[in-house]
């Protein structure tokens, strides 16, 4: 009962900068926790960076780079990518935890989105 679109993926030169934005849409009364995880070819998916309504999370490989940031009026959450690096080459996945009811929490994941930094 949640859909999550995700957009804002493409090419990018090393040092350049990109943006991802995930709307969320469905039925719930909140999302207490939205985030990235990211997964390369042959690799385990990996968090990226998480965030809820008091704390936000960064893996170490990101930290000072990526920045989270969420627009509850539009239920979207993004992620502001600078000074890329060959290494943040991609699918990026955008997470939602959302409070169905009271009692109810899910994980919800988004279709994916290309992320390749080359020159």
């Amino acid at each position: 009962q949640v859909q999550l679109v995700e957009s804002g993926g493409g090419l990018v030169q090393p040092g350049g900068s990109l943006r991802l934005s995930c709307a969320a849409s469905g039925s719930f009364l909140s999302m207490p926790t939205m985030g990235w995880y990211r997964q390369a070819p042959g690799n385990q998916r990996e968090l990226v960076a998480t965030m809820t309504t008091t704390s936000t999370n960064y893996a170490d490989s990101v930290k000072g780079r990526f920045t989270i940031s969420r627009d509850n009026a539009k239920n979207t959450v993004y992620l502001q990518m600078n000074s890329l690096k060959a290494e943040d080459t991609a699918v990026y996945y955008c997470y939602v935890r959302a409070r169905r009811s009271v009692y109810v929490e899910l994980n919800y994941w988004g279709q994916g989105t290309q992320v390749t930094v080359s020159s």
